[in-house]
């Protein structure tokens, strides 16, 4: 006897149409309406929603809103898309009542754990969370006897030997495999580098304005800390010979400086390495975003002009991939490795086998390249809808510094009635979350602005956010 099998339901699309002439955008719209018919069960567990194709047809609105609305609400857990069935909702959903949002007047309001604008986070929304399931599952499935045992402290091998591989064609960086450290992200690579090569009391010099968090953790190891100015060449390498001339490490960020977003130029970068082979400084490159660029050629990484081997090389998958992974890397300098392998035996067991069998999979089947692409050409769309959102609303009451990479603009109010830690909590108080510029300064005033990361305002909430912000700082 055959079975037949029962077709899903399908919600009429009047129940999900939008007013043009309502408040908020379209994109919100038709979230909130596919978000409430989740809630209150009109959408259940496995029932069907129509295609994209047809649904921005029957409402009449670009397919790339539904596409977006779609791709949010996957991101979310609420959606899953099958090839032959379409998109339906995730099967096993509990089913919970859609609290309604605040009061457009208010702001859009924040995720649970982000806010629009934050500093430091990739697009949520754009994470291949399908690829990366079934690729966990099938590491789960395939587990082996020796990758249920500690870790190598030093990474797993495929995945050092994916990092080499990456960095080689996008960097023009060169390195043995036994030169890359697994770390858990940027602040392990910083204690690492600390460990190998500083003692208490060693100068050190970080750029002012800087980050912040790797100022602080090299204080709390007793190191003296010099501030050296930036300007728009980047690191001011003359300031630092001058004012400690004795200093061990430079943490430097030269493809695109933060908070400022200028790339240290090659006349520095030569002063830099330079001063570094004469002196035995040493150099800490953090390349934090290197691969979002958005004009012109994107500056070299300078571990890949090290030819003397002063360059420690930091990269992370906190802006590549998810910041709760928790995983980056160290290139070492050859004549660290093995010294590297011994404080990695006293420092920790390694970095969860799992995630690290994961990533290197997911650079392995080229997810990963695909993946960035992806992320360029949205953050490109999102940072020029940003600002074009921005200009509308303030007109002459803002001025905003573009570069040419990076994840975030810097915004500066110059006819604002309050300093920009005051301008950055009124824009909490609705929801937003900008970080304000004096904040990551130590010694050396760059004035005052909000820094606005884009990341995570999809075009289509471009003016949403921008209109926000305008109530709050008005």
């Amino acid at each position: 006897m055959k079975m037949i099998r029962p077709m899903t339901a399908v919600l009429p699309f009047p129940a999900l149409a939008v007013d043009r002439a309502g408040e908020g955008s379209l994109h919100r719209q038709l979230y909130e309406r596919i978000q409430d018919a989740i809630g209150d069960g009109r959408l259940p567990p496995g029932a069907r929603l129509p295609s994209t194709r047809n649904l921005a047809a029957q409402l009449g609105v670009a397919r790339g809103t539904v596409d977006a609305v779609y791709a949010r609400l996957a991101g979310e857990g609420c959606l899953v898309s099958r090839r032959h069935s379409g998109t339906i909702v995730t099967p096993g959903l509990t089913l919970t009542p859609t609290p309604k949002p605040a009061s457009p007047t208010r702001g859009p309001p924040p995720d649970p754990g982000w806010s629009p604008l934050q500093l430091g986070l990739p697009a949520l929304d754009l994470f291949p969370r399908k690829t990366w399931t079934r690729i966990h599952a099938r590491q789960a499935r395939q587990l082996s006897a020796a990758e249920m045992l500690y870790p190598d402290p030093m990474g797993l091998p495929a995945l050092r030997e994916a990092i080499a591989a990456y960095l080689a064609v996008s960097r023009g960086i060169t390195c043995a495999i036994d030169q890359i450290v697994v770390t858990h992200g940027f602040q392990d690579a910083l204690n690492l580098t600390a460990e190998l090569v500083l003692k208490p009391g060693d100068a050190v010099w970080t750029e002012d304005p800087g980050y912040g968090f790797a100022q602080r953790t090299l204080a709390a190891r007793g190191m003296a800390i010099t501030a050296v100015p930036v300007d728009d060449e980047g690191l001011r390498v003359d300031w630092g010979q001058a004012h400690a001339p004795d200093a061990r490490l430079a943490v430097v960020t030269p493809t695109h400086q933060f908070p400022t977003g200028v790339p240290l130029s090659p006349r520095r970068r030569r002063a830099l390495l330079d001063w570094a082979t004469a002196s035995d400084l040493w150099v800490l490159e953090d390349d934090y975003d290197c691969e979002f660029h958005y004009s012109g050629r994107k500056p070299a990484a300078l571990k890949a002009l090290d030819l003397r081997n002063r360059v420690f090389y930091a990269g992370s998958f906190s802006k590549t991939l998810l910041p709760s992974l928790r995983l980056g890397y160290l290139v070492l300098p050859s004549q660290w490795a093995q010294a590297a392998g011994a404080a990695q035996q006293l420092r920790h067991r390694g970095v969860a086998m799992f995630e690290q069998l994961a990533v290197a999979e997911f650079m392995r089947q080229g997810h990963f390249a695909r993946h960035l692409r992806r992320m360029m050409l949205a953050y490109k769309a999102r940072r020029a809808a940003l600002v074009a959102a921005l200009e509308r609303r303030f007109g002459d009451r803002i001025e905003i510094v573009l570069r040419a990479g990076g994840l975030h603009v810097l915004a500066r109010f110059p006819h604002a009635d309050a300093d920009d830690a005051e301008l950055a909590r009124r824009a909490l108080e609705v929801g937003l979350k900008p970080s304000p510029l004096s904040g990551q300064c130590l010694s050396h005033d760059l004035g005052q602005g909000l820094l606005l990361s884009f990341t995570n305002v999809a075009e289509d909430r471009a003016d949403d956010v921008a209109a926000a912000l305008f109530r709050a700082l008005r």
